[in-house]
């Protein structure tokens, strides 16, 4: 099974909304899209579930032109992050709702209300009613019509936002269990990092309505084919600064020179930007090759096993050069003092560089 979107748009008011998109979504993992409040994730997943229309393009289920088909036949569920269940209904009704109005037979109907109804640990509230649920228990109901209802496409659209720490814990760490083996196309919405990287299967960046990139999770953290892609990855932020590259060598600011090697040292001389995570900024130098930076403390963090320190990077300061706010993450007790000067240790080899329209160059 696979859903495809061909070069798909959609407008709102005559304003193109969703720029053309072309995907292909397949079985056997998640796949997540990722972007922040506004960035077009419930939109796409709309004109894949067949509630909103597409003003252009196609959306086919296994071949299937679907695109002018309605939402009921096209056999997919859609959770959202808000519990909506039928507040009259039990538990199992709830869940056997989507069976009824197939008219699937009494026995099998039993049979797959049961089974979701154990996989998602309802047995026991089976006769109660959405308000004697907790939220959790309420999502969990939503999340077992799906898993019942065995849908081609399932659209799962930030569904634990409304839940606690702890229940948004647990739930994330069963979903992918709960859809393995079911063979259908799994699609989750979420604006947190950390939630796709944690639910792995493959990532569509979204930005502005617009796909900026489409890959495994863990390819896109390790190889973002943009400066975007690369700064959505990275808490504490990713530390970025417009370096000059003359020949083999880069500089940052006046005073702060390296050599570069491999793709980036063949590169035209000019200016680029050049991106680097916080655990690649360290305190104190325990490798050759590094770049010796300066940089006064701002603000310091102590979380469990790491010290992270926020710092203004000087750049030929006594020249009146500027000042860029970098982070160094590192495990450990770093002794930092706010407002003191501190050296920390960069390792240019981990740094991205990119051209000026943002597009990855090295």
């Amino acid at each position: 099974m696979a859903l495809e979107l061909r070069s798909v748009t959609k407008r709102v008011g005559g304003v193109l909304h969703i720029k053309e998109t072309s995907l292909t979504l397949e079985t056997g993992h998640f796949n997540v899209l990722l972007g922040a409040t506004g960035s077009g994730k419930t939109s796409l997943i709309k004109m894949m579930a067949g509630l909103d229309p597409i003003a252009s393009g196609t959306v086919l289920m296994d071949g299937q032109d679907v695109s002018r088909l309605s939402t009921q036949k096209r056999n997919i569920s859609l959770v959202h992050q808000f519990f909506i269940n039928y507040p009259h209904m039990t538990v199992y009704d709830n869940i056997a709702s989507p069976l009824k109005v197939a008219g699937m037979a009494k026995s099998e109907l039993d049979d797959r209300v049961q089974d979701a109804a154990r996989i998602m640990q309802l047995t026991p509230m089976l006769q109660r009613r959405p308000h004697e649920l907790s939220g959790g228990q309420q999502q969990r109901t939503a999340l077992a019509r799906a898993i019942a209802k065995e849908s081609r496409a399932v659209f799962l659209d930030e569904p634990l936002a409304n839940l606690d720490y702890k229940l948004r814990e647990e739930l994330r760490d069963q979903l992918p269990e709960l859809f393995a083996g079911r063979g259908a196309v799994v699609v989750y919405a979420t604006s947190e990092p950390e939630e796709a990287l944690l639910l792995g299967g493959k990532t569509a960046l979204m930005r502005d309505g617009h796909v900026t990139q489409f890959g495994p999770t863990a390819e896109i953290y390790r190889n973002p084919e943009n400066i975007q892609a690369a700064r959505v990855f990275s808490d504490p932020p990713i530390n970025t600064a417009t370096i000059v590259k003359r020949g083999k060598d880069a500089r940052l600011g006046a005073d702060i020179f390296w050599t570069l090697h491999g793709a980036a040292a063949d590169l035209a001389d000019g200016e680029y930007t050049i991106a680097i995570r916080p655990h690649h900024v360290q305190p104190v130098a325990k490798a050759a090759g590094l770049v010796k930076l300066n940089g006064r403390v701002q603000v310091t963090e102590l979380s469990g096993s790491e010290s992270s320190a926020h710092f203004d990077l000087s750049t030929d300061a006594a020249a009146g050069g500027t000042q860029t706010s970098w982070v160094s993450l590192s495990h450990g007790v770093h002794p930092y003092e706010v407002g003191e000067l501190h050296d920390f240790y960069m390792d240019p080899r981990a740094a991205y560089v990119f051209a000026p329209d943002g597009s990855r160059v090295a």
